[in-house]
């Protein structure tokens, strides 16, 4: 852990699982720091992953979770066809927009989960193929199951920005800290 994640109150469970989500939504922000968006957008390793793809796939999948939980439609449908395009900017997407969008997301997730009645309540999974059929998740499921996307990304940004400038995600804590 690079940061501490402090409770909001003590037994606030809510208020501690959107702290973890923030905290990890952290790290992907923070690999971003002082890149040019050609540096953001570029591939330095095997991978085919990108710190640019990292955040729009993080804030998309964000989103779709919430949507599901809502029982609305995901913004953007996902298939075999545009699958490719969720980790990478498309058009006109940039770094900053997909940082403002991400704010977006980030604040409907936080009014959502604080607003539902309990963390039991549930709702149900896709009728995708590696979901169970008429499977239901609580959301308290679905605030773990976001900590666990977003820190496997934040995991892959720390070894991209590593592999981009040295820059380790000790250092970018320090950088986010100074105000760069």
């Amino acid at each position: 852990m690079v940061t501490h994640v402090s409770a909001e109150a003590k037994g606030d469970e809510r208020g501690a699982l959107l702290a973890f989500i923030e905290e990890q939504r952290g790290g992907i922000r923070r690999a971003l720091l002082g890149l040019t968006e050609e540096q953001a957008r570029s591939r330095p390793s095997a991978s085919e992953l990108s710190l640019a793809g990292l955040l729009k796939h993080v804030a998309e999948v964000e989103q779709s979770w919430i949507a599901r939980a809502r029982q609305e439609p995901p913004a953007v449908r996902r298939d075999e066809s545009n699958w490719h395009e969720t980790f990478q900017l498309v058009g006109e997407e940039t770094v900053a927009s997909q940082l403002a969008h991400w704010e977006q997301v980030a604040a409907e997730t936080e009014k959502f989960i604080r607003s539902a009645p309990s963390l039991d309540d549930t709702f149900p999974l896709p009728p995708d193929p590696w979901f169970p059929p008429e499977g239901r998740v609580s959301l308290r499921w679905l605030c773990l199951h976001l900590i666990r996307e977003t820190a496997r990304h934040a995991g892959h940004a720390d070894i991209i920005r590593e592999s981009l400038d040295g820059k380790t995600a000790f250092e970018l804590v320090a950088l986010a800290q100074a105000g760069e």
